[in-house]
């Protein structure tokens, strides 16, 4: 009997850690484009910061804090990924390519954009559901930022009000980075 429990109790722990290393296992469509990117694959082994932007929003300037983000740490193995999203009243009504021109040109935005989606309630997207339920929350508002380990694993989530140049944020990063 406790060898069969022992045995039990390895399958839950096994089956836990491959449901944490699944997180990035989601396909999106890039922004304004028709190829889609298996997150897991694309961006395995690299620390992830997901982040749901809006272009009509006070916390838009943050685009140029994430880039900077992005520019700096990248070659370290951090990618930024951002989500538009208009479920925070109505900040992000343009087109997927209207949203392109408008990150690209304004801010220089090069990290990976994909897919307009919904990030909270009943309709949100699948990832943005596993990232509620391994976080305990669903974004607040424009730029929520979710931290995903080397691992697959979800570290941290910073809201709206965090600004990339954040120092707990940056630690956090930075200590992922490191690992």
């Amino acid at each position: 009997m406790r060898a069969f429990l022992g045995t039990l109790f390895a399958m839950s722990i096994s089956l836990t850690n491959a449901n944490a290393a699944d997180l990035l296992d989601q396909d999106f469509r890039r922004l304004a484009a028709d190829e889609v990117v298996n997150l897991q694959s694309a961006y395995a082994g690299k620390v992830v910061l997901v982040v749901n932007t809006a272009s009509k929003c006070g916390n838009t300037p943050q685009y140029e804090g994430l880039e900077a983000l992005y520019q700096e740490y990248g070659d370290d193995g951090l990618v930024v990924l951002g989500f538009p999203s208009n479920d925070f009243m109505g900040q992000e009504p343009g087109t997927e390519e209207e949203i392109q021109d408008f990150c690209r040109l304004t801010y220089k935005v090069k990290f990976p954009m994909f897919e307009k989606v919904v990030v909270k309630g009943d309709d949100a997207h699948a990832f943005y559901k596993e990232l509620a339920a391994e976080s305990g929350t669903y974004p607040t508002w424009n730029f929520h930022k979710y931290l995903i380990g080397r691992d697959g694993k979800l570290i941290a989530q910073f809201s709206p009000r965090t600004q990339p140049d954040d120092s707990k944020l940056l630690d956090s990063i930075k200590t992922a980075l490191a690992n």
